[in-house]
């Protein structure tokens, strides 16, 4: 018997997959591209389309600003994401920072949750972030023979992503009642692409008017963010936001099989084994029945 996967943990999972290219779309922009543009650039293309669409829908009213200071949070948590994030995959890997930058996040939005949220974790919740987690301390465990190393400032800056991104999850799940969600990631992707635009006044942006370089911005902005995050906001109306941020494992999963294939990473055993656990945890958690939705 098959087991129905509910729509919005489908469309979380579909959100998550399409972030999972962000790092290996770093790794093949020309030469000349730093990390801090490239954030920046990602959240001024993709922000400006969604504003556009919720414009051009009527969507934007006043009820989206009714919680200033959670929407500036939550825009200033977005901006600290996309340049914790791109500087770790530069400085670790695509396939060990994108794990470690996800894969953190679902603790990050379990001690979240229960501080300020209403939501508590569950028991599937616990028992798919436990394995998980496993899975990536086995990441830092050196295969025998293996001379690869993991950098501790990547990991660093890859877990303050994962902080980042669980708070601006939560806090973007704050602003959704009463609200479109295409409206409220609109407003908040917008704002964060203006924190981070001081940077692209200080950079040689030269790289990105080149074929590639375009091809690049166009991908991260209308592709890895515009349509991913309208995914994932409609997913969040009906999935937890810590369940959210555990299924959001398939883009580090995603990363890692791109940097294999595409940029030929390489992977140790024991990396492999962690990359296999977290995929157990993902399972665990994208195949249980819905409490709210029955399905």
């Amino acid at each position: 018997m098959c087991t129905r996967i509910p729509h919005g943990v489908l469309l979380i999972l579909l959100a998550a997959i399409l972030w999972g290219t962000t790092g290996t779309s770093q790794a093949l922009a020309p030469s000349g591209a730093h990390p801090l543009t490239i954030g920046a650039l990602r959240l001024a293309v993709g922000g400006g389309c969604l504003l556009l669409l919720a414009l051009l829908r009527g969507q934007i009213t006043r009820d989206c600003f009714k919680h200033p200071g959670i929407t500036l949070l939550a825009a200033f948590l977005v901006a600290v994401y996309q340049l914790s994030f791109f500087k770790a995959v530069a400085v670790t890997g695509v396939a060990i920072g994108t794990m470690v930058a996800i894969g953190s996040g679902p603790l990050f939005a379990g001690l979240l949750a229960r501080l300020f949220h209403a939501e508590r974790p569950d028991r599937r919740w616990l028992v798919a972030t436990t394995v998980a987690v496993a899975g990536l301390l086995v990441l830092f465990v050196p295969a025998p023979g293996s001379r690869v190393q993991v950098k501790t400032a990547g990991v660093l800056l890859a877990v303050t992503a994962g902080a980042s991104y669980a708070g601006y999850t939560l806090a973007i799940k704050r602003l959704l009642p009463g609200n479109s969600s295409d409206a409220v990631i609109a407003v908040v992707f917008t704002l964060g692409g203006i924190l981070l635009s001081p940077f692209l006044f200080h950079s040689d942006l030269s790289w990105s008017v080149t074929p590639g370089g375009l091809v690049v911005i166009l991908h991260l902005g209308l592709v890895a963010t515009a349509l991913s995050y309208l995914l994932y906001a409609r997913g969040l109306r009906s999935v937890p936001s810590v369940h959210a941020v555990t299924l959001s494992l398939a883009e580090p999963l995603t990363a890692a099989t791109l940097g294999i294939i595409v940029l030929r990473e390489k992977l140790t055993i024991t990396a492999s084994i962690g990359i296999g656990l977290v995929l157990a945890g993902l399972v665990v958690l994208a195949t249980g029945r819905s409490k709210k939705s029955g399905k």
